[in-house]
């Protein structure tokens, strides 16, 4: 009997999956709740050696995955610089996503398909659909984001947690800025810190994965903080009056708290940052969540990517996780000759440490920049 696996989420988490398991001679089939075509949710992703490794793989090339920025520059409130020469690969969630998804066989990828439950049996696992639909594999793998139906089935008192701030996001097309202020900001990793906040910069592959020069995006993030109870939800209410839970995409930000970001931005951001914003057509905002879970594998089923763990962005290494998740669980299926609930057990421990250890580190970095000065908005 052929070895099949079912994909809950269709994202990056469930694509890297899917690749990984097709690429050990799984089949596999990828379900995803939206009717619609993913597009960019965030934007820019650091590019790490796990998402490299995943795409060596499953044969997808390697080469021109995104934009190089050899220094990291830390813009000073005088107007100064301080330089440190890093070289770092830029990319964006459209890129991976794009190239992923091109190499999954259509007639596997459904959309518009919503998980209600799952059954586990001796040596299978069905999963239940709200169109009525049922599908039995040998695997079953929740892939589906911080709102993991997976998840709340498996673990339903474990659910993502306020960090307490936000991160305020932009896309600026690399001909809408000023070139004078385009030149501190191409081919460099930008910083700007202040006393509970800072702000980033990177350059990234423009609309249609282009890494044309002059067709490339600005990538913005601003993390600012927001108190959960008295003013989050106002921040997470779109143009149209609805309370989203985790993030409000371009395009839908309510016209009142954008103009406030806006005003804040003009406020407390050096010069370069100040215009970087100013050009930003739509900007988005996430809030910043943390998760952590006890257990990843259960018998048939495993939990990946931020179904999991969400670290904190200061990582720079979400994207990577589930990248490394999958190609653990590809190398402990071969090493435990294709007998999941032994390869869920071997794959468990090293996962549970690696998403442990991100999720630390993630609110290390995230206290000492958000809330050294109590948990205020800090005026400069």
């Amino acid at each position: 009997m052929y070895n099949r696996a079912i994909v809950i989420g269709g994202s990056l988490a469930g694509l890297f999956a899917g690749i990984l398991l097709r690429s050990i001679g799984w089949q596999v089939d990828i379900y995803e709740r939206s009717p619609h075509t993913l597009d960019s949710r965030g934007g820019g992703v650091v590019l790490q050696p796990d998402v490299v490794e995943a795409f060596r793989r499953a044969g997808i090339p390697q080469e021109a995955l995104g934009v190089v920025a050899h220094e990291r520059y830390y813009l000073k409130r005088d107007g100064g610089i301080q330089r440190m020469p890093m070289r770092q690969t830029l990319t964006s969630w459209n890129l991976l996503y794009g190239w992923m998804r091109r190499h999954f066989p259509d007639e596997h990828y459904q959309q518009g398909k919503v998980l209600t439950n799952f059954q586990p049996e001796d040596n299978s696992v069905t999963a239940i659909f709200a169109d009525g639909t049922r599908e039995r594999g040998n695997l079953l793998i929740g892939a589906d984001g911080p709102g993991s139906t997976v998840r709340q089935l498996l673990l339903p008192t474990y659910t993502p947690q306020y960090a307490g701030y936000v991160g305020y996001r932009g896309l600026v097309d690399e001909q809408d800025l000023d070139p004078e202020i385009a030149a501190i900001f191409t081919e460099h990793f930008v910083f700007y810190q202040f006393p509970n906040s800072h702000i980033l910069q990177y350059l990234i592959p423009g609309e249609n994965e282009s890494l044309v020069l002059g067709e490339r995006r600005f990538n913005w993030v601003w993390y600012v903080n927001y108190d959960e109870a008295t003013e989050l939800p106002r921040i997470l209410t779109d143009l149209k009056g609805r309370r989203r839970d985790y993030s409000i995409p371009p395009g839908m930000m309510a016209p009142k708290v954008e103009q406030e970001m806006r005003a804040y931005a003009s406020r407390v951001l050096v010069s370069p940052f100040q215009k970087l914003v100013a050009a930003t057509k739509e900007p988005f905002v996430q809030a910043i969540l943390d998760l952590g879970i006890p257990q990843m594998a259960f018998e048939r089923i495993a939990l990946v990517g931020d179904a999991a763990f969400i670290p904190r962005p200061h990582t720079a290494a979400s994207t990577s996780k589930a990248a490394a998740n999958a190609i653990a669980l590809a190398d402990a299926l071969i090493k435990h000759n294709h007998d999941v609930p032994d390869a869920l057990k071997a794959w468990e421990g090293s996962q549970l440490a690696l998403g442990m250890h991100l999720w630390q580190r993630g609110q290390s970095l995230g206290e000492s920049s958000q809330f050294m000065h109590g948990t205020d908005r800090i005026e400069e």
